[in-house]
């Protein structure tokens, strides 16, 4: 399994950004484990406020997993999870959505300042919970899409899916931006018209025009497909069915990711049929059947940590260039932008300007 150093992305294991942790159903008033960027956590949500809490898993007192219990009185007593507060399964120390101990039941003496476990950023958004990550301990320092079209009212929202976890590190995955030549091979396009990329700042945008021999008709379709950050793919379908695909991979640890899939809809009335909901189902099934094909690639070759690039591939070397941003210090992310920055054609002539989708 290789790691970030095999690939020598830069100084830091694991890169910045949102990620996509969970659906919004995953986090309930029964704390769930849960693991990623190398760190085991317990995911809930606030009896008080109704908003999902991640926090870090173990107890400072004596290391319990907050998370993974069943037996404690705690729990059979409906005491673990207290207004937004969560209580550890074997002593019952109490920790608040900020990660502080707020009580210890039997002790008369104040509470530690040490008293606590690491809690992140979270965002519920499009039936999702987003996550910010960051090993610098910085905020955010750019948006989390807004994915405006949910719960637009002729857009069929999708059902998001877990495909799960692969041993493959991400690099594999996003170096599919740049990668022309495997479109016709693996996924069935035909005819291709255009194929360019963009690379502006913390985006990496990708536009394919062409035939395809499962999801397009007699006319050419045009997919305009870009990454907000490192984890964060997002894809315009311009034809028959217009939709708007997610496919959103996190680290859980170094060279193994999670990864799920969701397809939006365009019904062709203002307010959705059953047969509109139906149809877009089926698409979004099909959209899955065409992810799956990239999937079983990736859990079936060895690293790819130097490519042997040829000509009608696809700008591979800009590609890793540009996702180095995120795996060094935030000061340095203008160098590798710098470095990149610009639009490359592979196939056919550009017809700027794009679509304005991307935003």
């Amino acid at each position: 399994m290789a790691q970030t150093k095999d690939y020598g992305l830069g100084e830091l294991t694991f890169p910045r950004g949102w990620f996509m942790i969970g659906q919004a159903q995953d986090a309930t008033e029964t704390p769930l484990a849960v693991r990623f960027f190398g760190q085991d956590m317990a995911l809930y949500r606030g009896k008080t406020s109704g908003k999902a809490i991640l926090l870090e898993a173990y107890c400072p007192h004596m290391g319990t997993h907050l998370a993974k219990n069943t037996s404690s009185y705690v729990v059979k007593d409906g005491k673990h999870v207290e207004g937004d507060s969560i209580r550890c399964p074997y002593h019952a120390w109490r920790f608040g959505p900020d990660g502080k101990c707020d009580d210890i039941p039997y002790s008369p003496a104040p509470i530690p300042k040490k008293a606590c476990v690491k809690s992140w950023p979270l965002v519920e958004r499009a039936g999702a919970l987003w996550m910010w990550h960051d090993e610098e301990g910085g905020e955010a320092d750019y948006d989390l899409p807004a994915f405006s079209d949910y719960d637009a009212p002729n857009w069929v929202n999708w059902d998001l899916q877990c495909l799960g976890e692969l041993d493959c590190h991400p690099q594999e995955v996003v170096d599919n931006m740049a990668d022309k030549s495997h479109l016709e091979p693996v996924h069935g396009s035909i005819d291709m018209v255009r194929f360019e990329n963009e690379f502006d700042g913390i985006k990496v945008r990708q536009i394919l025009l062409g035939g395809h021999k499962t999801l397009a008709g007699a006319e050419p379709m045009l997919n305009d497909t870009w990454y907000t950050g490192p984890g964060i793919l997002q894809s315009i379908m311009v034809g028959e069915m217009p939709s708007l695909m997610l496919i959103a991979h996190t680290p859980i640890d170094d060279g193994r990711i999670k990864v799920w899939y969701g397809l939006m809809v365009k019904a062709p009335h203002a307010e959705p049929s059953a047969a509109d909901i139906e149809l877009a189902k089926s698409y979004e099934q099909a959209g899955v059947f065409a992810f799956a094909q990239d999937f079983e690639i990736w859990a079936n070759k060895r690293a790819c940590t130097h490519p042997m690039m040829v000509r009608g591939d696809g700008p591979f070397d800009k590609l890793r260039v540009w996702y180095r941003q995120f795996y060094n210090p935030r000061s340095r992310a203008e160098e590798f932008q710098k470095r990149v920055n610009g639009h490359y054609v592979t196939k056919g002539t550009s017809e700027a300007p794009w679509e304005a989708s991307a935003a």
